[in-house]
């Protein structure tokens, strides 16, 4: 098996999703809720958003093809690793959904206390 440090995101989610599967359903729901807050409110996003790495634009940008994938594949991504990895962890759009992980176990959405633990070890080294 690789390092921890040598996990690639696409490595990471896949491991998380395996482990986790239980929690995907609730993670994937609030994924879209956050691009639909973000979509629905653009302004007070716009309001909030100071000395970012990105802009704003891209950032929705990266939560809208977040939510096409999730709607596209829907149940699928909540039953297979690979896929969920793949489409949700590769490249730029990780970042959102890094973003998506850390704020959905920081306000306690996840039913299973080791989920938080597990996105902190793998996402926040």
């Amino acid at each position: 098996m690789k390092t921890l440090h040598s996990f690639t995101n696409v490595d990471k989610a896949k491991l998380l999703h395996a482990l986790f599967i239980h929690e995907m359903p609730g993670f994937l729901t609030y994924a879209g809720q956050l691009y639909a807050y973000m979509r629905d409110n653009p302004e007070e996003v716009r309001k909030v958003w100071k000395n970012q790495l990105f802009g704003v634009d891209f950032w929705v940008q990266l939560a809208e093809d977040a939510d096409r994938k999730i709607k596209k594949y829907g149940k699928q991504l909540e039953k297979s690793s690979s896929l969920f990895a793949d489409q949700l962890f590769d490249g730029y759009g990780a970042l959102f959904l890094h973003h998506c992980l850390t704020n959905y176990t920081e306000q306690g959405k996840h039913s299973d206390p080791k989920f938080k633990t597990a996105v902190e070890l793998f996402f926040n080294p």
